[in-house]
């Protein structure tokens, strides 16, 4: 069986399978699934670092298009209030809040997610979806 994280075993014959109970292998997707959804919301926190940086690259063009048409009043406030504010609070940017999540809740959720797999299926991925690849394939033959 593999046990390399990086490269999971492909080999969907039931004798690769981990010994789960139902239960176990359902806790184990859980797990996975969770990893899922919090490498997504990374995905999101890049979204919003993104579009905040370009948003913050707009205010500060406009802020030299304002100055140079004499609207130093306009220019001064996004100057001083707007481009050096962070977006949680003053001082704490996107990138702070995005790597805040990697370092901590991605960061503790992948370590969490290996420990259960090496665990409960010897480091193997997706048992669960083995399974039912397994299944329907079988399905599948019987229908033949």
């Amino acid at each position: 069986m593999a046990t390399d994280d990086t490269h999971p075993n492909s080999d969907t014959s039931a004798e690769s399978e981990p010994v789960l109970s139902d239960a176990e292998c359902e806790a184990l997707h859980e797990v996975e699934l969770g990893l899922e959804w919090a490498q997504r919301a990374q995905g999101c926190l890049l979204e919003f670092h993104h579009a905040t940086g370009h948003g913050m690259d707009h205010l500060y063009r406009a802020e030299e298009l304002l100055r140079a048409t004499g609207h130093d009043k306009f220019a001064d406030e996004i100057r001083t209030e707007l481009l050096p504010h962070g977006v949680v609070d003053e001082e704490r940017w996107s990138y702070d809040v995005l790597e805040d999540f990697q370092e901590t809740l991605l960061a503790e959720t992948r370590s969490l997610e290996r420990r259960v797999r090496r665990e409960l299926a010897d480091g193997q991925r997706h048992v669960r979806e083995r399974r039912q690849e397994r299944e329907w394939k079988r399905y599948a033959d019987e229908q033949d």
